[in-house]
């Protein structure tokens, strides 16, 4: 089931990418990135207020709170890097570098969090770093 879901979240990413890029035309990035943040904030906790998922937030402990915090502030930074270079550049070609997350998250999981890394994962990083590149050029 987590393959379709990983297809969804593609899907949805390609058409945030198309629909910031038309968004973002004619204001400013930061605020841009509010605006979707917002909805975003809104629209999960009308998922967990409806699924009444609000007993578990007493549960989580100091430590996920920490990673969560630091997660999010991650977020929020890509996210207003990420509409800066839209409204500056090609969404065709901002969308495949900021896909290098794909082969820094590889990276950043082998040395913090110890996960393997096979043949075919290097090779897929290496195809994905590759096509970035051939997209850059012009």
């Amino acid at each position: 089931m987590w393959k379709y879901y990983a297809l969804l979240s593609a899907l949805f990413a390609a058409l945030a990418a198309v629909f910031a890029k038309i968004g973002v035309k004619d204001i400013n990035s930061d605020l841009a990135t509010a605006i979707r943040t917002s909805v975003i904030l809104f629209i999960t906790w009308g998922i967990v207020l409806a699924g009444n998922h609000t007993a578990g937030v007493k549960g989580i402990s100091g430590h996920a709170w920490i990673f969560l915090i630091l997660s999010g502030a991650a977020t929020g930074l890509s996210w207003l890097f990420y509409f800066k270079a839209l409204q500056a550049g090609d969404v065709s070609r901002v969308a495949p570098i900021d896909k290098l997350s794909v082969v820094i998250t590889i990276c950043l999981s082998f040395l913090f969090l110890k996960e393997p890394v096979s043949l075919r994962v290097i090779i897929g990083a290496l195809l994905i770093t590759g096509g970035s590149i051939v997209m850059l050029i012009k």
